[in-house]
């Protein structure tokens, strides 16, 4: 009787390790304070507890149950399958896995935002001043998120914080704002009709963390395309330099004998008028100490630019771009060349198979110059969807072997020159343009200018892609050009003072953009498709600022609603409520007919 009362004393002892595993708990949960008396409690607990189920399992022989093995095996099989979901979960967290399957990618930041945003260089949050938390806007912050931890974002209530909304300023609910450091910016107003846009947020995430600002000036006084909003402006082309954190300033070369110093790009868009030759110099000049020209010129106009152009050996052809393959598609007929291949090349490296369109080109052509290389950027489709029309007076366009072209065309390219040393820049083949550097000389010297005009119709587009330090023409003259050449160390000498100072010091290259139409940057085409991204990242390729991501544009998601008439809507109903019961009737009845 001893014996079974000490059994039952010692099973009655054991209840006391949960009892104090909840004296633990509670003590702890309602302190909120883990200190030395709740852990003593759940110490003691767990160890009473333990030694409970040790003596219970070996008086009884539990162990060597069956039942016990089988509920065993069932706790480890439960506690692996929660550590697996625990693992997958954490791993879940850590990496994230995500695929869009939206057609514009609605759900995915461009690759623009992404460059950006893992580039932080110092910590940047996002201030939403608004009370409620739009799910499209919270996801679309997310996903600037998960690029870098660097980007943070928060949603404030201005009524419960006035001191935080007094200090960005905040005037109405829905403001979003971006603060790094010292530095504050407003994004946009976001309301129920116009939600957070990745655009706007990229732009100003750019601007605010670049404190480079390249001036980019642009030619007037030619008939150039208006910068301000009008008819056939490029005032949305203006802005877009804007938002990518440049300045913009218009140029008139009739008033001022040079390029101003702090120019990082000087852009020539559409001029219907020539330059004078004064001008065409100021721009050669630029070009020799190491700046950076987009010229885009329309067909049916003579800017006399040829000088200049010859030196980087591109010729503008008088023929017009014809492309019948998108006209349907364009809707703007076949003098809009559809472009969907584009060069390897860092303005067109994320453009892929899109579409860009070009009302009214002209195409180029180019030949190999020493020290010039030449990369084509727009190419036409081939023969027979385009070729270069030469009759622009008849309404019926054919292809005419003896007078037209055949295509790919090229309507864009791009084109760097390596800045030589002032030894080597002054050879003694300078005698037309006198003072200034030896990158404009080269190419004057040398005989391939004079072949230019005739040959580009024996080579005519095919042959710009990476050709130019091969051409075997000019093997006397170029000795200057190749390298410094150490069989004429008396020529450069006295030729060196009159080359300016600042000419080879603070670029190491010289680059141009040509462009065989300027239309596609105007207003409303600016918009469309890739024009607007040809442009801005010609301009941002142009700078030489390597830091700014190249890259798409953010999208804008499309409209996909459908607008029906009165007759389209009827029709609907009709076939939906009358037409299809009838044919489900009809087949029924035929299906009973057979089997009766």
């Amino acid at each position: 009787m001893k014996l079974v009362a000490k059994k039952k004393l010692w099973k009655y002892l054991f209840w006391l390790g949960p009892f104090l595993i909840t004296v633990g708990l509670t003590v702890g949960l309602v302190s909120e304070q883990w200190g030395l008396i709740p852990l003593v409690f759940l110490i003691a607990g767990i160890v009473i507890s333990g030694l409970g189920i040790i003596w219970q399992s070996y008086q009884s022989n539990w162990w060597n149950r069956r039942s016990t093995q089988a509920g065993t095996n069932a706790l480890v099989a439960t506690l692996a399958v929660l550590a697996i979901l625990g693992l997958i979960n954490f791993l879940g967290t850590r990496y994230h896995l995500r695929a869009d399957l939206t057609e514009a990618q609605l759900f995915t930041l461009a690759p623009q935002s992404r460059e950006l945003v893992r580039v932080l260089p110092q910590p940047v949050k996002v201030w939403v001043f608004d009370v409620n938390q739009n799910p499209q806007d919270r996801e679309l912050l997310e996903n600037y998120q998960r690029q870098s931890s660097k980007f943070k974002y928060e949603y404030i209530d201005p009524q419960a914080r006035p001191g935080l909304a007094e200090k960005f300023g905040v005037k109405d609910y829905g403001e979003v704002y971006l603060e790094s450091g010292d530095k504050r910016q407003l994004v946009q107003a976001i309301n129920e009709n116009e939600r957070l846009s990745e655009i706007r947020l990229t732009s100003r995430l750019q601007q605010l963390t670049n404190s480079n600002t390249a001036k980019v000036y642009l030619l007037q006084g030619h008939g150039e395309r208006q910068l301000s909003p009008g008819k056939d402006a490029i005032s949305q082309a203006v802005q877009g330099l804007g938002d990518k954190n440049f300045t913009t300033s218009p140029l008139n070369l009739g008033e001022t004998s040079k390029v101003p110093q702090d120019a990082a790009v000087v852009i020539v868009a559409g001029p219907k008028r020539g330059l004078f030759e004064g001008e065409v110099k100021a721009l050669q000049d630029y070009l020799n100490r190491g700046g950076n020209l987009l010229l885009m010129i329309d067909p049916n106009t003579d800017p006399k630019l040829n000088s200049l152009l010859q030196e980087w050996g591109v010729r503008l052809d008088n023929r017009l771009a014809v492309d019948v393959s998108g006209e349907s598609v364009v809707g703007l007929g076949p003098a809009a060349p559809l472009v969907t291949e584009y060069g390897q090349h860092p303005i067109t490296k994320d453009f892929g198979n899109g579409n860009s369109f070009y009302p009214i080109a002209r195409p180029l052509e180019i030949t190999s110059v020493p020290g010039v290389q030449a990369t084509p950027l727009l190419r036409t489709k081939p023969y027979p969807s385009s070729w270069a029309e030469s009759d622009l007076q008849s309404e019926k366009l054919e292809f005419n072997a003896d007078k037209d072209l055949k295509g790919p065309l090229t309507l864009g390219v791009a084109l760097t020159r390596k800045q030589t040393p002032k030894s080597t820049s002054t050879p003694q083949a300078s005698p037309t343009p006198s003072p200034l550097p030896s990158p404009t000389t080269q190419s004057k010297t040398s005989p391939t200018p004079s072949p230019s005009p005739k040959t580009p119709q024996a080579l005519p587009l095919p042959s710009p892609t990476t050709q130019s330090k091969t051409s075997p023409t000019p093997p006397a003259p170029p000795s200057p050009t190749s390298s410094a050449s150490p069989t004429s160390p008396a020529s450069p000498a006295p030729s060196a003072p009159p080359s300016p100072a600042a000419s080879s010091q603070t670029a190491t290259e010289s680059r141009l953009v040509v462009l065989g139409n300027s239309d596609f940057a105007t207003d409303g085409l600016f918009q469309q498709q890739l024009n607007g991204d040809v442009f801005l990242n010609s301009v941002t390729w142009l700078s030489q600022q390597d830091e700014q991501p190249l890259s798409i544009r953010p999208k804008e998601p499309k409209n996909r609603r459908i607008t029906l008439t009165t007759t389209q809507a009827n029709l609907l109903i009709l076939s939906s409520l009358l037409l299809l019961p009838l044919i489900g009737f009809a087949i029924a009845v035929i299906i009973w007919w057979k089997r009766r």
